[in-house]
């Protein structure tokens, strides 16, 4: 991070992630709305860890780029071995990206084993990468102060959503407002980042009274004054809930566009044939009853008619 790419690589990751399991939990629970449980991942047609596979390769190459490709010698040390503080964030992004390498690797070999506690298990080390992503971007080295500080403040509330989400996940896994509002707010942080990267690292897009500054080897923004600093952070404010507004109404309209596609039919049909189901088992019983009722009055009739063939007889005894 701390680049253009290196906010909207991640954030096209998260973006991706986030929308592959919108849509699916969202065709799952269509097409099997009762019988739903959320599963902590969902494998691919051709490829069953297709996006397991996907996470770990992101984040090595997020590690290499932070760690040995991004740092001018290749490497973010020092020569007396210590961590300098400019390659202090690097080591920070790193970690971020090391504990989703341990989620996504993790996934894999308890789905290999089939454990009874594995999907709980998948959760909580879900739970654990985005406890980890909370707590390096809320304690972050980088300037709290500017607009940048701003756009991470905000990025940690959907962090939060996601942690908690996934936490509850665990306790709830038949839930599917959790798993629906977990995977809406994955790609809110996807989109958040991609919207991080081109308004801090491109010139025109940078607020008014604003400018670019190279500091320690990193270019940050920084405002000329109070009120231009207190103008970029209401910006930043403005921008996010116009992105909440945008992907809440996009979440909703992707929900009742895939639930038409794949749970409509499917229910309709089920209702219509337990109705028939019903009208017919209504008409057995009426059958039912109604020859029971012919047999009683023709047995309480025929008793009449021995009841009068043996009156004479009685009277003349």
């Amino acid at each position: 991070m701390g680049t253009l790419v290196g906010h909207v690589a991640p954030g096209f990751g998260f973006f991706l992630i986030g929308l592959w399991h919108l849509f699916n939990h969202i065709r799952l629970h269509a097409r099997y709305p009762n019988s739903y449980t959320s599963p902590p991942w969902f494998p691919a047609p051709r490829f069953k860890y297709l996006e397991l596979f996907l996470i770990m390769g992101g984040c090595s190459a997020s590690i290499a780029m932070e760690l040995f490709i991004g740092p001018d010698r290749h490497q973010p040390l020092d020569p007396d071995g210590t961590i300098p503080s400019n390659h202090l964030h690097n080591f920070e992004h790193s970690s971020i990206s090391m504990t989703f390498f341990v989620y996504a690797a993790f996934a894999i070999v308890l789905d290999r084993i089939g454990t009874k506690a594995q999907h709980g298990l998948t959760q909580l080390l879900g739970a654990v990468a985005f406890a980890q992503q909370f707590l390096l971007f809320h304690l972050h080295s980088a300037d709290h102060m500017g607009p940048e500080g701003q756009y991470h403040l905000l990025l940690q509330i959907v962090i939060f959503v996601s942690l908690a989400t996934t936490l509850m996940g665990i306790g709830l896994p038949k839930s599917f407002l959790v798993s629906f509002v977990r995977s809406a707010s994955i790609l809110f942080q996807g989109i958040w980042l991609m919207v991080m990267g081109f308004m801090l690292w491109t010139p025109e897009l940078i607020a008014k009274g604003c400018f670019m500054h190279l500091e320690e080897g990193h270019k940050v923004v920084r405002c000329s004054g109070h009120e231009a600093l207190h103008r970029a952070k209401s910006l930043v404010n403005i921008q996010f809930s116009w992105f909440l507004i945008a992907i809440t109404v996009f979440a909703v309209c992707f929900y009742l566009f895939l639930v038409k596609a794949f749970g409509e039919k499917v229910e309709y049909v089920s209702l219509t044939k337990e109705s028939d189901d019903h009208e017919e088992q209504e008409e057995d019983y009426d059958d039912v009853e109604s020859q029971i009722k012919k047999s009683e009055f023709e047995n309480s009739k025929s008793f009449i008619q021995m009841g009068k063939t043996f009156s004479p007889i009685d009277m003349e005894r």
